[in-house]
């Protein structure tokens, strides 16, 4: 079965069905900065969200690979499919 989503996770998910930025997802979620960057880092690690840049010239967002941990809050996040399967059968 894997790993359980805790209430919080589940709250993340809930708000990453399309692509939002950290800000977003902090007055969203009921937590502080660190328990959500904690958090983030968990559930990118899992498979469950994945990282977005904003592409300017594209005018449309990318999924990145390479981020930097320490400035997740710089970033955007959307539920990967695992993440929003995981989601719908919490």
């Amino acid at each position: 079965m894997g790993e359980m989503l805790t209430d919080l996770q589940f709250d993340i998910l809930d708000t990453l069905y399309f692509v939002e930025p950290f800000e977003k997802i902090i007055e969203e979620v009921n937590t502080t900065r660190p328990i959500l960057i904690d958090e983030l880092r968990t559930m990118i690690d899992r498979g469950w969200i994945q990282v977005m840049e904003f592409d300017k010239g594209q005018g449309d967002y990318f999924r990145t690979s390479i981020f930097d941990t320490d400035k997740l809050e710089t970033y955007f996040f959307l539920a990967t499919k695992e993440g929003l399967l995981k989601h719908n059968g919490h």
